[in-house]
């Protein structure tokens, strides 16, 4: 088995003069990745591949998880940053088959697409489901289970297993 975690960078301050691609966290984002990451750290024990999206928010996000990830290396992906979901799966399609356990931190509107689009309905946890078909907030996390290899990742593909926000860990959750 496969997994795959969607992770929405954290929440984003909106700096005067600051291009989006430049935006850092905000002090909430600050905050709410470490209890998303504390999460993620429980549930997958280790993670073999990182893609981040070349935003400085996302790479931010990255930095403050990696207190439950000692010497995790990320892989900025370019393509992930205000990515429409085709590109999503074609990046996850080219993962390197030795990675058990991908951890992807981008943007929406796509990661709530792409976790949507590969989740299937029958199979995916139901109430995890309908929480991601409302919102994926900032610092919200996807799981999701494939069987096969990432070459195959497709509509329905995968099994939702949890959907993970800041508020179910005692945070907020935020746009």
């Amino acid at each position: 088995m496969r997994r795959l975690f969607l992770l929405r960078h954290g929440k984003s301050a909106w700096p005067d003069s600051v291009p989006d691609h430049a935006r850092p966290l905000a002090p909430r984002g600050e905050a709410a990745v470490p209890l998303v990451a504390r999460r993620l750290a429980a549930i997958a024990g280790r993670i073999d591949h990182v893609l981040v999206s070349d935003s400085r928010r996302t790479r931010e996000t990255f930095a403050r998880l990696e207190g439950s990830f000692p010497g995790l290396a990320m892989h900025l992906e370019p393509r992930i940053y205000e990515a429409r979901p085709s590109v999503l799966i074609d990046v996850i399609r080219t993962l390197p088959d030795r990675a058990k356990q991908v951890l992807m931190i981008g943007h929406n509107p796509g990661m709530q697409s792409v976790a949507l689009h590969l989740a299937e309905p029958g199979r995916s946890d139901a109430d995890a489901l309908a929480r991601l078909e409302r919102k994926f907030p900032t610092a919200g996390l996807a799981v999701l289970e494939f069987e096969g290899d990432w070459a195959a990742a497709d509509r329905d593909g995968a099994r939702l297993s949890a959907f993970i926000t800041p508020a179910m860990l005692g945070g907020t959750d935020e746009d």
